[in-house]
C-alpha cells in the first residue's frame, strides 16, 4: 500500500512504497491490552479496536452466523477474538480480571513484539514525519527518497542481549549493520551524513582487552559501503562506574565516561556541515579580549604551529565559539524521563538504551540546512528521539523500530505535534 501525507510540506511520500500486511492476529489483540490506558479492558473495548485495526468494518463485529451442528447463531468475529484472549493466557501473556474484562500479565507487559520480516507498517505521523514498525532493511529498501542524513544508534554488541536483541559476535555485528545502512547509503545525497553512536566498552571474552570491532567497522564501513570517514566524535556522558569487573574489582581498567559517534560522509568534498549552526557562546575571557582590541602578546607555540599577533589575535568580533569535538551531554534529560514514565503508566516496558533528545538535536543542526529538502533518517527508532530532535528543529524525518512496544512508547512523544495521527 502507498502512503502518501496529505500535507505535501511536511513529507513528500511519492517515492516511498511501504507494504503493510496484516498484523499477526494474537500481536494485534496483545497490543489492544498494551496500549490502552486502564489497564483492565472490557471486551466491547477490544472488539472495537481490534476491528479498526483489522479493518474490519463495525457492523461485522455483532454480524451472527450459524455455528456447528445446531447452527445457533454467533458473532463469528467475537468469537475469534475471544480465541486469541484464550491463547494469550495460556501463553502466560493476558489474565482475566471478571467475566468480559482482560488485562495483560506481568509477564505480558515485559513482553517486546517483534515485527515480523514481512511487516511494514504505518506506525504513526506527523507533519514532518513518519514511524513505521518493522526491520530497518526492509523499510528503507522501499524508500526512493533523498536523505541528507542518517543519526542513530544501533543495538550494541553485548555478551549478554538485551531484551530487544543483538548480534551474538564481531563479524554478525559488523554485516547486521552493513546490511541495515547500505539502503540509507545509497540514498544519501552528495555530502550527506551518517552519524552512528556506537559503545567503545566491548571487551574481549575474559579479558580487560578492549575489543577492536569498532576499528573493523569503521574498515568495512569504508571499504563496502564508500562512507568515508569526517571524526570520530566523542560523546561524554555521565555514564555509570564501570566496567565492574576491570575497573571496581581487578582494578586495572579506569572509569568508562564517553562513547563514540562516528562521522561519515559519501563525499568529503561537497560535505554539508557548517559549524557556524552549532556556534557556542563565547567564554568571559575571550569576550575580554575582543573588547580590549585582542591579545596584546606577539607570542609563538608549539614550533610555530600557534601564533599569537599583538592587535589581531582575538580582536575580530565573532558570532561564538566553534564546538569541539567532544560533545558533553548528559544520557539522562527530563524527556526521557516524561518517556519513562509514560510507558509504564501504559503498561509499556521502558527502553534501556535511548540517545539523549540534545545530542541528536547538536548533530542534525550542524550537518543540515534549514530548507524543507532535508530528510533525516534513523533505521534504529527505540523512542524516536533522533525523529523528535528533527521534528522540533522543523526538518522532515522516517524511522523505523522493530519493536512494537517501543513504537508505543515513543509515539508519547509526539502526540503534540501539528498533524499528528497515530495507526496504533
Amino acid at each position: 500500500m502507498n502512503h502518501k501525507k496529505q500535507n505535501k510540506k511536511a513529507m513528500d511520500t511519492s517515492g516511498i512504497e511501504i507494504e503493510c500486511v496484516e498484523l499477526d492476529a494474537l500481536k494485534l489483540i496483545a497490543n489492544i491490552y498494551a496500549l490502552d490506558q486502564r489497564g483492565v479492558v472490557p471486551n466491547n473495548v477490544v472488539y472495537e479496536s481490534a476491528a479498526k485495526l483489522a479493518g474490519v468494518p463495525v457492523e461485522q463485529i455483532n454480524h451472527l452466523e450459524p455455528i456447528g451442528v445446531a447452527g445457533t447463531k454467533h458473532s463469528v468475529f467475537k468469537r475469534k477474538v475471544r480465541w486469541h484472549q484464550q491463547t494469550l493466557k495460556n501463553m502466560g501473556l493476558l489474565e482475566r480480571v471478571e467475566r468480559g474484562a482482560w488485562r495483560l500479565s506481568e509477564k505480558g507487559r515485559k513482553h517486546l513484539t517483534k515485527a515480523e520480516p514481512n511487516v511494514a507498517m504505518l506506525a504513526f505521523s506527523t507533519n514532518l514525519g513518519i514511524a513505521i514498525w518493522g526491520a530497518c532493511e526492509r523499510v528503507f529498501k522501499s524508500i526512493n527518497e533523498p536523505i541528507t542524513l542518517c543519526v542513530t544508534s544501533p543495538p550494541y554488541l553485548l555478551r549478554t542481549p538485551r531484551d530487544y536483541g543483538n548480534p551474538k559476535n564481531e563479524r554478525e555485528y559488523i554485516d547486521f549493520i552493513l546490511r541495515s545502512l547500505e539502503p540509507i547509503v545509497c540514498n544519501l545525497v552528495p555530502g550527506g551524513s551518517i552519524c552512528l553512536n556506537v559503545s567503545n566498552d566491548i571487551f574481549e571474552r575474559g579479558s580487560p582487552a578492549r575489543s577492536m570491532y569498532c576499528e573493523r567497522l569503521l574498515l568495512a564501513l569504508h571499504d563496502r559501503l564508500g562512507l568515508q570517514l569526517m571524526d570520530r566524535l566523542v560523546w561524554e556522558s555521565n555514564k555509570p562506574p564501570g566496567p565492574a569487573q576491570w575497573a571496581s574489582k581487578n582494578r586495572v581498567q579506569l572509569n568508562v565516561a564517553y562513547e563514540h559517534v562516528y562521522w561519515m560522509t559519501n563525499d568529503p568534498s561537497c560535505v554539508r556541515s557548517d559549524n557556524r549552526r552549532v556556534l557556542l557562546e563565547h567564554t568571559k575571557e575571550h569576550l575580554r579580549l575582543i573588547k580590549n582590541g585582542g591579545d596584546q602578546r606577539n607570542a609563538s607555540f608549539c614550533d610555530g604551529a600557534y601564533t599569537l599577533r599583538a592587535g589581531k589575535s582575538f580582536a575580530n568580533e565573532t558570532p561564538g565559539k566553534i564546538p569541539r569535538n567532544i560533545i558533553k551531554i548528559s544520557s539522562t534529560c527530563a524527556d526521557k524521563r516524561y518517556l519513562a514514565g509514560l510507558a509504564k503508566s501504559l503498561g509499556l516496558p521502558v527502553h534501556g538504551a535511548t540517545m539523549p533528545l540534545a545530542l541528536a538535536k547538536f548533530l542534525i543542526q550542524f550537518l543540515t540546512g534549514d530548507g524543507e529538502d532535508e530528510l533525516v533518517a534513523d533505521p534504529f527508532g527505540g523512542w524516536f528521539r533522533t525523529a523528535r530532535a528533527a521534528e522540533e528543529l522543523g526538518r522532515r524525518w522516517i524511522s523505523s523500530e522493530l519493536m512494537m512496544e517501543y513504537v508505543m512508547g515513543g509515539a508519547g512523544g509526539f502526540r503534540a505535534s501539528p498533524g499528528f495521527v497515530s495507526a496504533l
